[in-house]
């Protein structure tokens, strides 16, 4: 219990320096999106190269990626069934997928490494979580908001132009370097190759800044958080939504994880602290781009990464 406490009090301590830095400013308006930016295309890619090709296929896509996958996909559809038919009639069906996402998508990458490097000791842990996000949740809502963006105020003869453009955003998901980076570690895995000592070595520096950076992105990401706002109108489908990703998530992992695949031990504490993650950013990200359902998203965001690493300390200390 000790060890997984001390590993909270250092990613807080980071996230800590990111909301002061933030608050004074003297990182300048943009350090926000530039850390995030250097993280994702740059540090990301090259510590999920890192960690996934030195880590067995097997373990990649085990059953920490089935668990990941089955609750997402329920708390996706547990959201859509209270919206469709009990609580949140009058919202469009985009806005319902939005909600759906917010209580189902984890941040995987900027808070997932991070926790599971100092809270469950070993990184490679949150690789199948982020391989599923990228590599099979992401194309499915992205071809489904698409379908749904196509349909809002189009006629039939504008269609084909829609379906052109799913296919063009499948694409960019495929060269997400995100997905590069996993796809290239899953190669090295499986063919047991190695990259020379010197290319390695700055591969593996880089890797290193990948958890700081998104840290203390994170904690300038909090600075100025207002959510639920009553004057937006969607109180209810933020608490919905944050009940769902921070109470009910966790609990349908952890009885996957204990009674369909047998887990115990650091591999169950992994599950379930890992569908405690707050909701991902992306989510906001993909209600900007098909603008709609951005309250919901940015709000469920904001409660559920103030929430968050409180509610994985007690499911760590429960389960340690």
């Amino acid at each position: 219990m000790a060890a997984v406490l001390s590993g909270f009090a250092v990613v807080w301590l980071i996230i800590a320096v990111g909301y002061v830095l933030g608050r004074i400013g003297v990182l300048g308006p943009e350090a926000r999106v530039v850390l995030s930016r250097v993280a994702f295309f740059v540090a990301s890619p090259c510590l999920l190269f890192i960690t996934i090709s030195g880590s067995p296929i097997r373990e990649v896509l085990g059953p920490q990626f089935a668990v990941a996958a089955l609750s997402a996909f329920t708390m996706l559809g547990l959201f859509l069934l209270l919206g469709r038919f009990l609580l949140l009639r009058g919202r469009s069906a985009a806005d319902l997928v939005m909600g759906g996402m917010s209580a189902s998508l984890v941040n995987s990458a900027n808070l997932g490494f991070p926790i599971a490097a100092y809270v469950l000791g070993d990184i490679s842990l949150a690789a199948p979580v982020v391989m599923f996000q990228l590599a099979l949740y992401t194309p499915i809502y992205v071809g489904l908001l698409d379908q749904l963006s196509a349909r809002k105020g189009t006629t039939q003869r504008v269609r084909p132009r829609a379906r052109t453009e799913v296919l063009r955003r499948l694409a960019q998901t495929l060269v997400n370097p995100m997905i590069v980076g996993s796809a290239l570690g899953l190669l090295f895995s499986w063919r047991s190759w190695e990259l020379p000592e010197q290319l390695h070595e700055s591969v593996e520096l880089l890797a290193g800044a990948s958890i700081p950076l998104m840290l203390l992105a994170f904690g300038l990401s909090l600075v100025g958080a207002r959510p639920l706002n009553k004057a937006s109108g969607r109180r209810r489908d933020v608490l919905i939504a944050a009940v769902i990703k921070l109470l009910i998530h966790p609990l349908l992992a952890y009885v996957i994880a204990a009674f369909l695949f047998r887990l115990d031990g650091v591999m169950l504490l992994a599950a379930v602290v890992l569908a405690s993650l707050p909701t991902a950013q992306n989510v906001l990200v993909a209600a900007v781009r098909y603008s709609t359902g951005e309250t919901i998203a940015r709000d469920t965001v904001l409660v559920t990464t103030i929430l968050g690493i409180p509610s994985m300390a007690v499911v760590a200390v429960l389960l340690a």
